[in-house]
């Protein structure tokens, strides 16, 4: 357990809370850009955890679970260990509505990134060098895409032991495992020995209340499973899943959802339909096998091989 944390060349000692205003760069108008961390630390020694969100500019509810974690003072008196809390980790996405920088590169497909390259590159840099180094394991937040839903579930890597605890720890409705993706923040956190398991709830761009509560509820269950705050809550019906797979589109047209996130459907179960504007031809989804919906699109016209269903096989 840290004894010392420093980040930006900034010692935060135990029993102190700081927030960090760390420079990025410019944007072209001149204007300086910060990321705003905060660090809360216990007197007594224990884990350094991140809650992060905001990592594509655009998944808004992740950047609200961490903002009201910290506006509900949930940190401010840890029984012991530290908690790094950064609201929105991709300032330049979040000021351009966007998944990615300006340069159009994913800063979650650019660790460990490299000061002197792409601007993406630049950000993951600096988020590696100040913030990963200084953390035990963490929660990163994200939404579906855009027009994509899903539904409330923790992701995590099936080789990380500590990786699987924390997301049976969490108890989102859905937990899955994921193969960590080169140059993602996760994949380069364990590459340093540390843990980061992802939660995904709801769609960018737009506030799910369902999916922002279960964020704070599992963020709170590891701070209170890890004796670091007092927060009771009970098991509840969680579903694993062995593996997932997208259902996609056979033609182009306007589509209707019969099925949604969060239900189970049979095998063969008609789950959407397709049809064109004129009426000329009806296609109907089935479902390859029976499983839960743990993600949809909401785009009412999709092409052929759009992403309509993600289904998870339980």
């Amino acid at each position: 357990m840290k004894r010392e944390l420093s980040i930006n060349n900034q010692l935060i000692k135990r029993g102190e809370k700081a927030v960090i205003n760390l420079n990025i760069a410019r944007l072209i108008s001149g204007t300086e850009i910060d990321l705003p961390i905060y660090v809360f630390r216990s007197k007594n020694p224990g884990p350094v955890v991140l809650f992060s969100g905001g990592l594509h500019g655009d998944e808004v509810d992740g950047v609200e679970i961490v903002r009201r974690l910290i506006e509900q003072k949930t940190f401010d008196k840890l029984k012991l260990g530290s908690v790094i809390a950064i609201p929105i980790m991709n300032i330049y996405g979040f000021l351009n509505f966007s998944r990615e920088v300006p340069d159009g590169k994913d800063v979650n497909r650019s660790f460990p990134g490299n000061l002197k390259g792409s601007l993406a590159a630049r950000v993951a840099q600096v988020l590696t060098t100040t913030v990963l180094q200084e953390i035990d394991f963490g929660v990163d937040f994200h939404t579906g895409g855009a027009n994509r839903y899903n539904f409330p579930q923790c992701r995590f890597a099936p080789e990380d032991p500590l990786a699987k605890e924390l997301a049976e720890v969490f108890n989102a409705p859905i937990s899955l495992p994921s193969k960590l993706i080169d140059k993602s923040l996760r994949k380069e956190a364990f590459k340093m020995g540390k843990t980061v398991v992802v939660y995904e709830g709801g769609e960018s761009m737009r506030f799910d209340q369902n999916s922002i509560k279960e964020g704070i509820r599992g963020a709170k269950r590891i701070l209170g499973h890890y004796k670091m705050i007092d927060f009771d809550s009970e098991d509840r019906p969680s579903s694993l899943c062995k593996e997932s797979m997208w259902i996609r589109a056979k033609n182009s047209g306007l589509i209707r959802l019969s099925k949604r996130s969060g239900e189970k459907v049979e095998k063969k179960e008609t789950i959407a339909v397709i049809t064109d504007p004129f009426g000329n031809f009806k296609t109907n989804i089935k479902a390859p096998q029976s499983g839960i919906i743990i993600g949809h699109s909401n785009a009412p016209l999709v092409n052929q091989g759009d992403a309509i269903f993600h289904l998870g096989i339980i």
